[in-house]
């Protein structure tokens, strides 16, 4: 009798490669196949930790084509591990799809706790984090204005996901729908040249101007009860 075999969901570290927990290292070693946002970034890990399960592709553009297939290789019993290029899976990043297929299938899913970007970035904004709304990227274009709205309306801390080269405008943004409230980034989280700003979104424009913007970026923005 074939027992179906187990998925794991194992978080990368998102900067400092320290931060790869013990487990995970085990988990990645003893599996038939790991699935990688980016083989790439997935090789250059797996090399540092003397890691040599085979590789396959699993990213944005090709989830909905490789799940089925996936789950089929999990049914048969293999034990399959999904990493991102940084931090948890399905956190902004692929999974979710597989996630639930899977579960779908009586298929035992586990996720490792390891590295998310925006938990550090939360508690080291001063802002309550017994509470939070997390809405990840928003869109870049239709229906940005909207999600700009809704958060507004969040009591709640809220923290959101931006790149670099829209960072500043995403502020310049916040401002001009929801005025002035507690703001905080951090970028390059766990890296040499991490760093954590803490003031409110009118001091943040002023800073942005002159600021070195590199890395992906943590935004945490106080809720409608901080407003100033």
């Amino acid at each position: 009798m074939i027992t179906s075999g187990k998925l794991y969901i194992v978080p990368t570290p998102i900067g400092n490669l320290e931060d790869m927990t013990l487990r995970a290292i085990r988990i990645l070693k003893e599996m038939d196949l790991i699935l990688a946002e980016d083989t790439r970034t997935a090789q250059f890990l797996l090399k540092h930790f003397e890691i040599t399960t085979r590789l396959q592709s699993y990213h944005m553009h090709n989830e909905h084509q490789k799940t089925d297939y996936i789950v089929e290789q999990l049914t048969a019993g293999k034990n399959i591990a999904l990493v991102s290029d940084a931090g948890t899976p399905a956190i902004s990043d692929p999974g979710f799809l597989l996630v639930r297929a899977a579960l779908k299938e009586n298929i035992l899913v586990e996720c490792l706790p390891g590295a998310t970007a925006f938990v550090p970035a939360l508690v080291q904004s001063g802002l309550p984090a017994d509470t939070f709304s997390f809405y990840g990227f928003l869109p870049t274009k239709k229906g940005r204005q909207t999600k700009i709205k809704q958060l507004g309306e969040e009591q709640k801390t809220v923290i959101i996901y931006e790149s670099p080269h829209r960072v500043a405008k995403l502020a310049s943004e916040l401002l001009e729908a929801l005025g002035d409230r507690p703001f905080s980034y951090s970028r390059e989280i766990s890296k040499m040249h991490h760093t954590t700003y803490i003031g409110s979104l009118v001091e943040a424009i002023e800073h942005f101007k002159t600021a070195t913007i590199k890395g992906e970026y943590v935004l945490v923005l106080g809720g409608l009860i901080h407003k100033k």
